[in-house]
């Protein structure tokens, strides 16, 4: 069982996949950088210094802020959280998607080169010989 378990940890489709976890959790930490110390501090100014994490409903009782609700044992919906978090999830969507569209037009740029004709080979330069003088005996 112990070699089953090596064989298939071993395959190069497991290790690319660990390698891609590895590179995905990495750059998602790159992208909660970037969302929320580059992206987010213009919009937070755009919008008026919006944040809504303070933003909450306490299911029983009547409490200024989420850390005194929370102190209390209140039970509480932090829709404002739910809100923040939603606003990153759909900025890093887009960011993912402009690095994805941009990388797209890369590749198809790169196919859409002409490629140059292939040299062609003995067989076919011989074939264009034998059908020019073909040609060249049914014009007489």
């Amino acid at each position: 069982m112990l070699k089953e378990f090596k064989e298939f940890a071993m395959r190069g489709n497991v290790v690319d996949m660990a390698v891609g976890i590895i590179i995905g959790a990495a750059f998602g930490k790159i992208v909660t950088s970037l969302v929320n110390d580059m992206i987010m501090p213009p919009i937070g100014l755009l919008l008026g210094n919006a944040d809504f994490s303070h933003l909450f409903v306490s299911l029983s009782g009547d409490y200024a802020t989420i850390a005194a609700a929370e102190e209390a044992g209140a039970p509480i919906v932090k829709y404002g959280m739910f809100t923040n978090t939603v606003l990153d999830f759909l900025i890093v969507v887009f960011a993912i998607f402009l690095v994805i569209r941009a990388m797209n037009r890369l590749q198809r740029r790169k196919i859409e080169a002409p490629a140059a004709p292939p040299a062609p080979s003995v067989q076919e330069k011989l074939l264009v010989e034998i059908r020019d003088v073909l040609r060249a005996q049914q014009s007489r």
